[in-house]
């Protein structure tokens, strides 16, 4: 076995800072359910500064986050219009239906994961009047786009998703899990960026270090009923500051690194266009994602196989596509260690003619 691993699955691989856990054992705690928890409360109030908004509510998951926003927002029995390729609509077991009763439209995306237009028309019913149509309440959009390749959307991309929901009558949610990679990338304040939004929510738990966790912002009347929907959903937590601590911790010490990320993908994917075999997918603005394809003999599978001998994990990501993700535990030597096996791996897999 290899004496170190190169994660490059996911930045939900992340372990906390030791900044982090040292504020973890020294959090002041109290009863989040009760509202009385201190440090739960700062993070709250933090991340809804940050973002613009009025409050805040930590959540145990970016799943329950987009969830309870959604349920939030829109009564049973309505719809929510969400990327096809969006977590939401892809990776999150289909809650908004099972769970929130939820009418699912799932709206075609261009290649940098914007919602296009003339999808979103045509799921509009013809006729809200109708009772046998859903009615439109929420439209969703992931910024960044994960499947996509993490591309961050502008402040105008985000703003026509917006119009196009008022427009229209329904409410707009971002899906902003790796919101702050896309402010950094486009280096705009995050609050701008997300300003055109009714709702928000972030993962403290992927580029941002945390161990746990997720923040869901918006106006002061939302949030009371987003609170509603965590406890139904089993999301209230008692001391949860020591989640929370970390969160803060995260806040004001990760969002500048995030550049670093950034700068080692575009090493990565600079070195994988150079390999045998492997074609990059381009990006108009790389965050800390790398998607890429072989085009040789060797399976996707095989490829995941032999390098993970080596200590270099990867996954494939849907679509016949293989994703490397950067994060903070992933530095400069060990993307040169990952191309390197990578590249001993496509070289030996062809043939040799004699």
């Amino acid at each position: 076995m290899p004496s170190s691993i190169v994660e490059l699955r996911s930045d939900t691989f992340t372990t906390p800072t030791a900044a982090m856990t040292a504020a973890m054992v020294a959090a002041p705690l109290g009863d989040d359910v009760y509202g009385e928890d201190p440090t739960v409360r700062a993070l709250e109030e933090r991340s809804a500064d940050l973002l613009g908004k009025q409050d805040g509510c930590l959540v145990p998951s970016g799943t329950m986050a987009n969830l309870a926003a959604v349920m939030t927002h829109a009564p049973r029995g309505t719809s929510i219009f969400a990327g096809r390729e969006s977590d939401i609509y892809a990776y999150e077991a289909h809650g908004m239906s099972v769970v929130g009763g939820l009418a699912m439209e799932p709206i075609e995306t261009d290649e940098h994961g914007r919602l296009r237009e003339d999808s979103l028309l045509a799921a509009l019913p013809e006729d809200h009047g109708d009772p046998q149509f859903a009615i439109p309440a929420v439209v969703s959009l992931e910024n960044t786009a994960n499947r996509a390749g993490g591309v961050p959307l502008t402040v105008a991309e985000v703003a026509d998703v917006a119009r196009f929901a008022r427009r229209h009558g329904m409410r707009f949610h971002l899906d902003g899990a790796r919101i702050f990679n896309a402010a950094v990338a486009l280096g705009v304040d995050p609050a701008v960026l997300v300003a055109s939004a009714d709702s928000v929510q972030f993962c403290l738990s992927k580029g941002l270090a945390a161990p746990i966790g997720s923040v869901v912002v918006g106006s002061a009347e939302f949030i009371n009923g987003v609170r509603r929907i965590r406890k139904m959903l089993g999301g209230g937590m008692r001391q949860a500051g020591v989640v929370a601590a970390a969160g803060l911790v995260a806040l004001d010490t990760m969002i500048d690194r995030l550049a670093e990320d950034h700068a080692n993908a575009a090493t990565l994917a600079a070195g994988l266009a150079i390999l045998p075999g492997v074609e990059v997918e381009p990006v108009r603005l790389r965050t800390n994602m790398v998607r890429f394809r072989l085009t040789g003999s060797l399976t996707h599978a095989e490829f995941i196989e032999a390098t993970g001998r080596q200590g270099v994990r990867l996954a494939e990501l849907g679509h016949g596509v293989l994703r490397a993700v950067t994060h903070n535990d992933v530095d400069a030597t060990d993307i040169a260690r990952a191309l390197s096996v990578m590249g001993s791996v496509l070289r030996e897999s062809v043939p040799v003619l004699v």
